[in-house]
């Protein structure tokens, strides 16, 4: 058989790109079938971008340890009307995204949108505390869950050795950076398959919880805004516990330019998702009530265990792994996002440009996924992680803020700007409100975190001046820059993306 002769091209920065026929030069592969161009197609769905959102949003808390809002709060009442407002604040925050999302209908969520606002300076600092702490750190402690509720089945009566923990957690990363970095459709299919699995975790709990409020399980209920004496001051900080614990609704919009028909499919994507995570979340703790006082919530390491061995009896050992496989879809969703989010910073040429490059055949942005690999295992074998995280969960909350207000002045400063999705005024005007004021809070209650995060997060500004401004760098450097980034084309097999007509 005769092979076609191969058109070897090179950009102006030296690198590699692929041919008509999407292939990378001077590689011996087959040729992909037709002449599809080499860039990320629009396989997101809205079955798959509700599974995206969902998926994301349900980690573990909801299952293990959702105390944190009834420890400021002080009461059964006052708990579960923070869930429900921080639900009702989320839902607004997602609104705003959507609007943003379908108005800038590029990916790369917070970072895109803070760009087209505020600037690069703001945009690169957020992207480069995301891609070397808080990405990693939040993927290995969500791993680690995995790790041990995975494991909990077969160490009943023993501890589980940590040894064993990280071993297991160390193959869940693997297997979800690879399953990323081989099919767009596959890794969506799997979310979808896994979002099922976390609702009928939250039925299982739901269902026993309303035939006990049938019974007339509601002795936990009476006097419900009474209880031990806790601090209006605490009350931001369950505001806080609750917002985190809603934490993903924005992840579609690090997506768009992979969403069919965005216009629609994000803001409806976002409604249905929103609706169905709040409904949940309130239902399965007012479940919780019905068989856990609150003294024993705040006592129980696991509730959701706890609340299925009194009811559930030797059905309850399928629990740890509804939350293992939850802890999954978690990793899963946030990498697929995530690695968006790198891809399109390196388009902007905030990060290497390896990491804006696809795959020749399976057009995935295949260095952006496994980028995550390395920083992730580093963070799962490390100390701390946290406290690493406390120290930087106020720069989220800054960001995401720091967009929706990007919103407001949009509105004001574009106001012709075409806009298929659009909110009143006052819900982004809320939100932003509320993300800005648990930023200030953070900064009063605990003075000292919030400084180190605050450090660690301004030292991408002269990361962006060394590495971004400063154009002068030794010729040694830039050749040996290009030679890695050409190295690293022929053995992950991509290319940079092809002009979308």
């Amino acid at each position: 058989m005769v092979r076609k002769p191969v058109v070897s091209t090179i950009s102006k920065g030296g690198y590699l790109q692929g041919n008509v026929n999407g292939r990378l030069p001077s590689l011996g592969n087959k040729e992909p079938p037709g002449q599809e161009k080499v860039q990320l197609k629009r396989k997101v769905t809205l079955l798959r971008g509700v599974s995206i959102i969902i998926g994301t949003i349900i980690g573990a808390g909801i299952f293990i340890s959702p105390k944190g809002v009834l420890q400021n709060t002080g009461s059964v009442g006052m708990s579960l009307t923070i869930w429900t407002v921080c639900g009702v604040l989320s839902l607004f925050g997602a609104l705003s995204y959507a609007e943003l999302g379908t108005t800038i209908k590029k990916s790369g969520g917070h970072y895109t949108y803070i760009l087209e606002v505020f600037g690069p300076l703001p945009a690169f600092v957020r992207v480069w505390v995301e891609l070397l702490i808080i990405r990693p750190a939040a993927t290995a402690v969500i791993s680690l869950a995995f790790g041990r509720y995975i494991l909990e089945p077969f160490f009943i009566q023993c501890e589980i050795p940590e040894l064993a923990i990280k071993l297991i957690t160390a193959v869940g990363i693997t297997v979800v950076m690879v399953l990323n970095s081989m099919s767009v459709s596959w890794s969506a299919r799997i979310q979808i398959f896994l979002t099922f699995c976390k609702l009928t975790a939250i039925l299982i709990i739901i269902v026993p919880g309303v035939i006990q409020l049938i019974k007339g399980q509601t002795q936990n209920f009476k006097d419900a805004f009474s209880g031990r004496d806790s601090s209006i001051t605490r009350l931001p900080l369950a505001f806080y516990y609750g917002m985190y614990a809603y934490a993903g609704w924005f992840y579609l919009n690090f997506v768009t330019e992979e969403v069919e028909n965005p216009e629609k499919t994000i803001p409806l994507a976002i409604c249905i998702s929103m609706a169905i995570v709040t409904i949940g979340y309130v239902l399965t703790n007012v479940a919780y009530f019905t068989t856990i006082n609150a003294e024993e919530l705040l006592l129980s390491n696991a509730v959701a265990v706890t609340f299925s061995e009194r009811l559930l009896g030797n059905f309850s050992l399928a629990v740890p792994i509804f939350v293992a496989l939850s802890c999954f879809g978690s990793m899963n969703g946030g990498v697929f996002a995530v690695s968006r989010l790198f891809y399109v910073a390196s388009r902007e040429g905030h990060l290497p440009e390896i990491l804006s490059m696809i795959h020749v055949r399976k057009h995935t942005p295949l260095p952006a996924v496994i980028v995550l690999h390395p920083l992730t295992m580093i963070m799962l074998f490390s100390g701390d992680l946290d406290s690493l995280l406390n120290f930087l969960s106020f720069a989220r909350w800054l960001f995401i803020g720091l967009a929706v207000a990007g919103l407001i002045y949009l509105r004001y400063k574009c106001p012709d700007m075409h806009r298929p999705f659009k909110v009143p005024l006052f819900i982004p005007a809320l939100f932003s409100f509320t993300c800005l004021f648990m930023v200030a809070l953070s900064l009063y209650s605990d003075p000292f975190s919030t400084g180190i995060g605050f450090v660690i997060t301004l030292t991408g500004v002269p990361a962006y001046y060394l590495f971004i401004i400063w154009d002068k760098k030794p010729r040694w450097f830039r050749i040996m820059s290009e030679r890695i980034t050409r190295t690293l084309q022929i053995i992950l097999e991509v290319v940079p993306e092809e002009d979308k007509l």
